[in-house]
């Protein structure tokens, strides 16, 4: 992990987030990209009428204003690199992190709940559904980073493979305990324990090559996959929940919803999601 980075816009929880990402580039020696998006309009940025030294004027406030914000004695011995961007488009995250070669985005985060998520939805989860590389969200103060035990959500499909030997290649660099879970449901999507340990069995099989991992895996039951996985962190003590993500965006993502960005949105513990 060499590059790390986090957005910023003065709250309290982004304060939270650059707290944790200045503890793991501490212990991996990495760069700190501190990033900001200038909550300026397209109207003030590209009017015709509106004085250019006016606008510059807000510019150098805001700049300034993230100069002071970035004056933390916990960032005394981290490299940090101050980037801003001019639109306050959340999406615009995953193209910063593609440019600089990024390893990971540290977002604080409130989390939502009720109508607000649905209609309204949150900074965290648009970086959540565009990111290409892993987002750790943060909701508190972390005391540590250390992740001891990490709990990871998955469905053993094919198309998790990819996301499964990324993920797991972290854990192992972390010498995290991992506890991997399948969330069974009792609906449609209800499986045997016989069918899920085939499954199971031939996912280890492709991604690993061999079955080194099979006792790491847990089966849980609950009537939403969400509840299983916040309730199996809580029942072993877990530091971390990690999970994959497919993106959904639109349509797709209001009606079909994202479990990642449900957790993401929902757990005290920090989150990690991968993209699959």
């Amino acid at each position: 992990m060499k590059k790390i980075i986090v957005p910023i816009d003065f709250s309290e929880h982004s304060e939270y987030a650059l707290k944790a990402a200045s503890k793991l580039a501490l212990k991996n020696d990495a760069e700190l990209l501190a990033l900001h998006m200038l909550e300026m309009s397209d109207i003030m940025l590209t009017a015709s009428g509106e004085d250019p030294q006016k606008v510059i004027y807000f510019l150098k406030l805001a700049e300034q204003r993230f100069e002071e914000f970035l004056k933390k004695d916990y960032l005394k011995n981290v490299k940090v690199t101050p980037i801003i961007k001019h639109f306050k488009v959340f999406s615009e995250v995953n193209d910063v992190a593609q440019k600089h070669n990024a390893d990971l985005i540290v977002m604080g985060s409130h989390g939502a709940s009720g109508v607000k998520e649905f209609f309204v939805g949150s900074n965290t989860e648009r970086v959540v559904r565009h990111s290409e590389i892993p987002v750790l969200v943060v909701k508190k103060d972390l005391p540590k980073v250390n992740f001891d035990v990490v709990v990871y959500a998955c469905d053993f499909s094919e198309e998790s493979i990819e996301s499964f030997i990324k993920a797991t290649k972290m854990f192992d660099r972390m010498k995290a305990k991992l506890y991997m879970v399948h969330v069974n449901l009792p609906n449609d999507r209800f499986r045997s324990s016989a069918e899920i340990e085939r499954n199971v069995v031939s996912f280890l099989t492709k991604a690993d090559g061999n079955l080194d991992r099979l006792d790491c895996v847990n089966y849980v039951n609950d009537y939403t996959i969400e509840d299983g996985i916040l309730t199996f962190a809580n029942k072993i003590g877990a530091d971390l929940i990690a999970l994959s993500t497919h993106g959904k965006k639109g349509i797709a993502h209001f009606f079909e919803g994202s479990i990642s960005e449900d957790v993401a949105n929902h757990a005290t513990l920090p989150v990690l999601t991968f993209k699959i």
